[in-house]
């Protein structure tokens, strides 16, 4: 469906592409519910980092997060990409020796964590350390996606989930209630 939008709709006449966010968007929950990752699971992870600081947390707050974080197009881009390293891996369609590298999640391979940080930078050093606790302890489904290795390919999935988490969370702690977030101001 998404790929046909793109093929009759986006393209111009110079054959370059003008994605709207909103195609971006759509585009990024389908990858993420084919790579076997909802929304929600994202939100129960956020959930968890930060019911110890606001006493007014709800799921509903955190899935809003969520979904805030997956409408930036910076965001867009990394996970889109990961997720299109890690399905090209599985049909093997890199060289060797990357194709074994990213494979077998190797562990100094850090490819991996470089590229989600292109998501949790943009929300300061909190999303950054969220990242790195999450990455170390796998909560959820970031410990699903790691520890599923038959057949599917998850090196980069994991890690671009916990930087999803990690940003909204970061978001959520930079959240102070009576204040108006930036793109709330236009409204």
């Amino acid at each position: 469906m998404f790929q046909k939008y793109l093929k009759e709709e986006i393209m111009n006449k110079k054959g370059t592409y003008h994605y709207n966010t909103e195609a971006l968007y759509d585009a990024t929950v389908e990858a993420l519910k084919r790579r076997g990752v909802a929304l929600k699971d994202i939100a129960e992870i956020v959930y968890t980092l930060q019911k110890s600081y606001r006493d007014d947390l709800t799921m509903e707050m955190c899935m809003e997060n969520v979904d805030m974080v997956l409408k930036k197009r910076e965001c867009i881009h990394g996970i889109l990409t990961g997720i299109s390293i890690d399905e090209a891996v599985e049909k093997g369609l890199f060289p060797e020796p990357i194709q074994s590298i990213i494979a077998n999640d190797e562990g100094l391979y850090g490819v991996d964590e470089i590229l989600p940080l292109s998501i949790t930078n943009l929300y300061g050093s909190i999303g950054l350390t969220n990242f790195g606790y999450l990455d170390k302890e796998k909560i959820g489904i970031i410990r699903q996606l790691d520890r599923s290795k038959e057949k599917v390919v998850n090196t980069f999935l994991d890690d671009i989930v916990a930087a999803i988490a990690a940003a909204a969370a970061s978001r959520i702690a930079h959240y102070i209630p009576g204040d108006i977030r930036p793109e709330e101001k236009d409204k």
